[in-house]
């Protein structure tokens, strides 16, 4: 019994000058690939942020699910069609993307949140208008214009809208859908999202959880 306690003591001793460090700042937490998909990796991702609250930090999750509404819009006869890394996306596709992200993954993981004994408050698109945005236009190799439709970029953040749920005691999890100055949504990359988020924001940390490759260098 004693041994278990210490090797505990070790540990909070351990974390104590990152808990003093990342006391009361924002992290943003992009989840996504794999993470997503394998059910004991959800769970244990889910508590750690539940964890990270807990000991004073302010984690803001941003999450996608492209695999996902790949497999809903195949469902419906829709081949997913990307433009360099990026969807393009029509009226049928942004209204999957939707119904997929914001009803359906969103409201997942605020429950899963909730039930690791956290407080979690969704927002997606339109619910809280958090996330601004603009139309993408993305160029071809010849500097031309792509129109790829409903998608977009992240054009700036409702803050203090967002801190007031934070005060609460809430962790924000975040689709990344946009709603433009007319109030038309926007689709929006998830790494490019929580990037842009993580920048307005000035978080201490950016952390992509993905199966992606990111950066590499010349050996990989």
């Amino acid at each position: 019994m004693f041994r278990h306690l210490i090797k505990r003591a070790k540990a909070v001793i351990e974390a104590l000058p990152y808990l003093i460090k990342f006391n009361n700042k924002f992290i943003v937490v992009k989840y996504g690939g794999a993470a997503m998909q394998n059910e004991e990796l959800k769970h244990s991702v889910i508590q750690d942020i539940v964890l990270l609250k807990m000991v004073g930090m302010e984690p803001i999750l941003v999450h996608g699910g492209g695999p996902e509404i790949n497999k809903y819009l195949r469902k419906k006869g829709i081949e997913p069609k990307f433009v360099g890394g990026y969807r393009v996306t029509d009226k049928e596709t942004m209204k999957v993307v939707q119904k997929v992200l914001g009803e359906k993954i969103n409201q997942q993981i605020v429950s899963m949140i909730k039930k690791a004994g956290g407080k979690a408050k969704g927002f997606y698109g339109k619910k809280g208008r958090v996330i601004k945005a603009f139309k993408y236009w993305k160029k071809d190799e010849n500097g031309n214009k792509v129109d790829l439709g409903f998608t977009g970029q992240v054009g700036g953040i409702r803050f203090r809208y967002l801190r007031k749920w934070m005060k609460l005691g809430y962790i924000p999890v975040l689709t990344s859908i946009g709603v433009g100055k007319r109030g038309g949504v926007y689709n929006i990359n998830a790494d490019k999202a929580a990037a842009a988020i993580a920048a307005y924001l000035k978080a201490e940390k950016l952390i992509m959880m993905t199966d992606v490759l990111g950066v590499l260098d010349g050996h990989g």
